[in-house]
């Protein structure tokens, strides 16, 4: 027989509210959407920056993508359906981290209060991924959008037309900064969160990472203004004939080349 302070300690138990696991899931799907979407970058970055080894390598690339090297002809729809997939991995992630954006003008000041207290370069690297999070939402759509709704006008000539004479290099100026700032920190804050990479010395663990980190995000920032810098400079030559699409040269007296 129960005593009654079993009894007593027991009343209500079984209708307690069990804490929910979806604050914790939606917490991985934070940080596997931002991992795939900062690998994606990555390998953008390395096919885009191919104009950099010639005309001919980019549109390589390109027509690769476009399918056709399997086909024998190309289908920019193909181009279409893969940035519609990164389009709802970019939304779905920026959904998850406004979970923890401050909502309001009180939050923000308790925040940069607190940031300006502490002087702790991890709480300051968390306000630049905000804010740079916050930009990509505007820069980075826009460029989406152009890639969803103009599959065919990506090429030496094609892309380089729009950066220089349809005047869109000030925004991949400051898009290029903005995401590899964001995905750099990004990385750098899922392997401490996930603890990657530690060793038995967390404190130097974490100081080596922030290292890498920024050994990374200068290597792309190189390579990437590297490699608007060539899109730019084929923008100028290329202006007088805006609109021509590139052939490469083993197509350039072949019959039935690609236009």
């Amino acid at each position: 027989m129960n005593t009654s302070t079993e009894v007593i300690a027991g009343v209500g138990l079984a209708d307690q509210a069990r804490k929910s696991l979806w604050p914790a899931r939606l917490d991985w799907l934070q940080s596997a959407s931002g991992l795939l979407l900062a690998l994606f970058m990555w390998g953008h970055m390395f096919f885009v920056s191919s104009i950099l080894i010639s005309k001919d390598a980019m549109w390589t690339i390109t027509k690769m993508f476009e399918g056709y090297f399997f086909f024998g002809t190309a289908h920019p729809w193909i181009v279409s359906v893969v940035v519609a997939c990164v389009i709802v991995l970019f939304v779905g992630h920026a959904f998850l981290a406004l979970r923890k954006f401050p909502i309001n003008y009180t939050q923000y000041k308790l925040f940069r209060g607190h940031q300006k207290l502490l002087r702790h370069g991890d709480t300051t690297l968390w306000f630049w991924q905000v804010f740079t999070g916050f930009a990509l939402f505007f820069l980075a759509s826009v460029h989406l959008y152009l890639m969803l709704t103009r599959p065919h006008l990506i090429g030496p000539y094609e892309s380089a037309d729009r950066v220089w004479t349809e005047n869109m290099w000030p925004l991949y100026i400051l898009l290029l900064l903005a995401v590899e700032m964001h995905g750099g920190i990004g990385l750098y804050r899922l392997a401490v969160k996930w603890g990657w990479f530690a060793g038995s010395d967390a404190n130097a663990s974490r100081k080596n990472l922030k290292t890498l980190k920024w050994a990374i995000t200068v290597f792309f920032l190189v390579l990437g203004f590297a490699t608007l810098a060539a899109y730019i400079k084929i923008g100028i030559e290329h202006a007088p004939n805006y609109g021509q699409h590139y052939v490469p040269t083993w197509l350039q007296n072949a019959p039935g080349a690609v236009k």
